[in-house]
């Protein structure tokens, strides 16, 4: 530090300058120079308390998130999550919602359903999810969801499901579609309760469209349920390698129009039915599937396994657009039941 008149430090000449005003003791004014010395530092800032969700449009702030879908209501806004685990839930049942993540994957809704069902339940207009965390969903009936839709469309990008009985469990809505994209979907389903559940599992809505998604290690059930009328799986993997008691890796239960294309799938070892790996109209032929287009695909049996299944098994009796895919060993082409 450099020194100033006389030889002294700043601080020292500061304070002989204050030295002679006059009622002052030798302490005070020594007491005196160093609260002005520690007010020329800025204190230490509090802790910033992170507010669990805010309502973007009005900016006001929330510690549950059922107020935060209420204040909102029968209009349309957007909810924004704290990056933070939240052992929280809530019932959208009115208005146009989306559920935005600070920090994508950050935000994490972890191990609460309402109404015994999910942690977000939804029967609003329509809703949105980007960037959300779902873990750890349980219910006594095993069909416990990250999500659980009841009606109106569905958007979601770039969120994660694992460790819960499912994914996503949505109701009949034939009017209203379901988009997933960039989304992966981790440990789910099972088939120990009264059905099974899936990774995914989607009533007959008007149309589902999964793209740049992951689905891996599944505990039970498909990979992906529909009984949605048009499909698009698009870019997608299905890695079964490390899946337990798992089935098909796509169901298009009741048959579907549409395209299945670019996705790659690896058929593990442990499976509770390893016959196919797509199955098309497998319980009813409620919708045509005239023209449902499956090519430029690629699937094999994950390394040491050898067995028969084929890649797209048949109930529709419709004519499939079957177009090149590339297939490992053991795997046959289509095959009619």
């Amino acid at each position: 530090m450099a020194l100033g008149r006389a030889g002294l430090k700043p601080f020292t000449l500061w304070l002989h300058s204050r030295a002679t005003l006059p009622g002052m003791t030798r302490l005070s004014r020594l007491a005196f120079a160093c609260a002005g010395l520690l007010a020329a530092f800025p204190t230490a800032a509090a802790p910033v308390q992170q507010t669990p969700y805010t309502v973007i449009e009005t900016g006001r702030s929330y510690a549950r998130l059922q107020d935060a879908v209420d204040a909102i209501g029968d209009g349309r806004g957007t909810i924004r999550l704290a990056s933070m685990r939240f052992a929280d839930c809530a019932v959208q049942s009115a208005g146009d919602v989306t559920y935005q993540a600070t920090v994508p994957g950050q935000s994490i809704l972890d191990g609460v359903a309402c109404e015994d069902k999910g942690a977000l339940v939804l029967r609003g207009r329509a809703a949105r999810v980007e960037g959300l965390a779902f873990a750890n969903i349980h219910v006594a009936d095993r069909n416990g969801a990250g999500i659980r839709l009841e009606r109106g469309n569905l958007s979601i990008g770039q969120s994660w499901f694992r460790d819960s009985d499912q994914g996503i469990l949505s109701a009949d809505d034939p009017a209203s579609t379901i988009t997933i994209d960039k989304s992966t979907f981790t440990r789910l389903g099972t088939c120990e309760g009264p059905g099974c559940a899936h990774s995914i599992y989607v009533g007959n809505y008007g149309a589902l469209t999964v793209t740049r998604s992951r689905f891996e290690e599944g505990t039970g059930g498909h990979y992906a349920k529909t009984r949605a009328q048009q499909v698009a799986i698009l870019g997608c993997s299905f890695d079964d390698s490390r899946g337990h008691g798992t089935n098909y890796m796509i169901d298009l239960a009741d048959g579907a129009a549409g395209r299945i294309t670019g996705n790659w799938f690896v058929q593990g070892r442990d499976k509770a039915n390893y016959s196919a790996f797509i199955a098309v109209a497998a319980e009813h032929r409620r919708h045509p599937s005239r023209g449902l287009t499956i090519e430029g695909n690629d699937a094999r049996f994950a390394p040491g396994i050898q067995r028969r299944s084929a890649f797209v098994a048949d109930w529709s009796g419709d004519a499939l657009n079957l177009g090149e895919n590339v297939l490992g060993t053991g795997l046959i082409r289509y095959e009619k039941r």
